[in-house]
């Protein structure tokens, strides 16, 4: 296939958490083609080092920063980091989150509130860390990862659709809050991508098949339809795009 290439993201400095592997390592290779300049966090050291020196070697721009984004004062303090490197962000990419399984039946408080520390709270610390920047530049985008777990009332991991759910409120009301700036805070909804962990942990042929069925398109979500819509999303083509979701399922129902 060919993409297409947004001159507006050229030298645009770009903050994407979660950014190590899986849909969030295509956001960051995505952006890396642009010629934009890259920071990305990651709890995954090794995997985030990696990355960041293949793509350096590469000649792209780019800074990783470790960071357990569950921690807020180590959240800020990375963000700082990037800001230093590259310059203040005026992209933001809250992609980090862990779809794991449960039951609703076990679980206890502690459990709850990690996981919508994993998936939701360092969503507005990390917009709030952003912000004050693009309001002084008057402009800037913020994309959040959503889910169509919740959309198509999914079963087996009640915390992670609730967290899901709330990313959307998240957005609208940021939205709104940051628009008179020339900010605009948007939702990327995907449906069953095929990173290397779903593959590994629950894409077997059965499940492939039922999904297939649910989707208007046969073919399955790759990461990098994720990331191309993100792109979109962060340039100024989508000047007038703000407070929305923006589906990248296949028609999933």
């Amino acid at each position: 296939m060919s993409f297409a290439i947004y001159p507006s993201l050229k030298d645009v400095v770009v903050t994407v958490t979660g950014g190590a592997s899986g849909i969030g390592a295509e956001i960051v290779r995505a952006f890396a083609a642009q010629g934009s300049r890259v920071g990305f966090v990651d709890l995954d050291v090794t995997t985030g080092q990696a990355l960041a020196e293949d793509l350096s070697q590469k000649g792209a721009t780019v800074a990783f920063e470790a960071c357990d984004l569950r921690d807020i004062a180590a959240l800020r303090q990375a963000f700082a980091g990037l800001k230093a490197t590259l310059g203040p962000a005026g992209v933001l990419v809250n992609n980090a989150a862990r779809d794991d399984r449960h039951g609703w039946e076990t679980v206890e408080p502690e459990y709850y509130d990690e996981r919508i520390a994993t998936n939701l709270r360092h969503m507005f610390f990390a917009t709030q860390a952003v912000a004050p920047d693009m309001i002084a530049a008057r402009k800037g985008s913020i994309i959040n990862m959503g889910s169509n777990s919740w959309w198509e009332a999914g079963g087996g991991m009640p915390v992670y659709t609730s967290a899901k759910a709330a990313v959307h409120g998240m957005t609208r009301s940021f939205a709104r809050d940051l628009g008179p700036h020339r900010i605009r805070v948007n939702t990327v909804v995907p449906g069953w991508v095929m990173t290397e962990r779903q593959k590994t942990l629950w894409a077997n042929p059965e499940a492939l098949e039922r999904q297939k069925v649910r989707q208007c398109l046969p073919e399955l979500i790759e990461p990098v339809y994720l990331a191309r819509m993100v792109l979109f999303l962060a340039s100024d083509d989508a000047a007038m795009c703000t407070a929305n979701n923006y589906m990248v399922e296949a028609g999933s129902i």
